[in-house]
């Protein structure tokens, strides 16, 4: 067994066998882990002595989350250019289905004109938490994160502006690309968040304007629901989310941790 250290590159995969297995990234190579998740965040790590090639597996999402917890409107010019209300004292909450998750290089499929006509991405920071949690103090709350990896709230905008709940907007199947791994040790606090669009930059923010912090954040939606490992937590888009339609490439990057990009069909 060895020890993770304070910063590294996990991710999952699937080999030329069809076999799922998690690795540390180094350089164009993963280190194969017989490890399972919940013994990857207790410090168990365990090589199996193979190592492969990035570009010859199958990039998954780096985690099987039993919920996927979205922050809304925690970006006060975000809010306001999506008729939300900014600087809210508690962040507008809602959830994803985990069907709507796919990995990096994966394609976002536009549901057909008669359910939405204005699909849109949102770049976001999210938490990935590494133990069971609730009512934790805000002070602690970065304890009970493991990682950090990136994700794009697809969101349907016309729906989510005529809905009274966001589900049916953010629900569809492909509207949360995830990836393209974990980095854990990072600050998640002061990350800059940018978002192409066919190598067109839309987004470019900070998690550090957010107007809610991210330890109010966990603490608070830790009153709500017990968070346990594995589950995701998106933090809240900056500004500038924009349509987007079939052949795009869009690709969202954050600091310190990578970029996800996904293939709109």
């Amino acid at each position: 067994m060895q020890v993770i250290q304070k910063t590294q590159t996990i991710v999952r995969y699937q080999n030329h066998n069809g076999k799922v297995y998690y690795g540390i990234v180094e350089d164009d190579e993963i280190l194969q882990l017989s490890s399972n998740f919940t013994e990857i965040v207790n410090n168990q790590i365990k090589y199996d002595g193979v190592r492969v090639k990035y570009s010859d597996v199958k990039i998954l999402e780096p985690v099987v989350p039993s919920k996927v917890v979205n922050f809304g409107w925690t970006y006060a010019e975000h809010a306001n250019e999506t008729g939300g209300k900014a600087n809210l004292k508690e962040p507008f909450l809602f959830l994803k289905p985990t069907s709507s998750l796919i990995p990096d290089q994966g394609e976002i499929i536009l549901p057909s004109n008669d359910l939405t006509n204005q699909v849109e991405m949102e770049g976001e920071l999210a938490l990935v938490i590494g133990k069971r949690g609730k009512n934790i103090k805000e002070e602690e709350a970065l304890d009970y994160v493991f990682g950090c990896t990136v994700f794009n709230d697809v969101t349907a905008r016309d729906l989510t502006k005529t809905d009274p709940q966001f589900t049916r907007g953010k629900g569809f199947d492909t509207f949360g690309p995830l990836g393209p791994w974990i980095v854990t040790g990072v600050d998640p606090t002061n990350l800059r968040i940018v978002t192409t669009l066919n190598d067109k930059v839309v987004q470019d923010g900070n998690t550090n304007q957010m107007s809610l912090s991210i330890p109010f954040l966990i603490s608070w939606v830790s009153q709500v629901m017990t968070l346990e490992p594995g589950d995701v937590l998106a933090t809240g888009s900056p500004s500038g989310s924009c349509p987007m339609k079939s052949g795009d490439v869009v690709s969202v990057e954050v600091e310190n941790i990578g970029k996800l990009c996904n293939y709109v069909k």
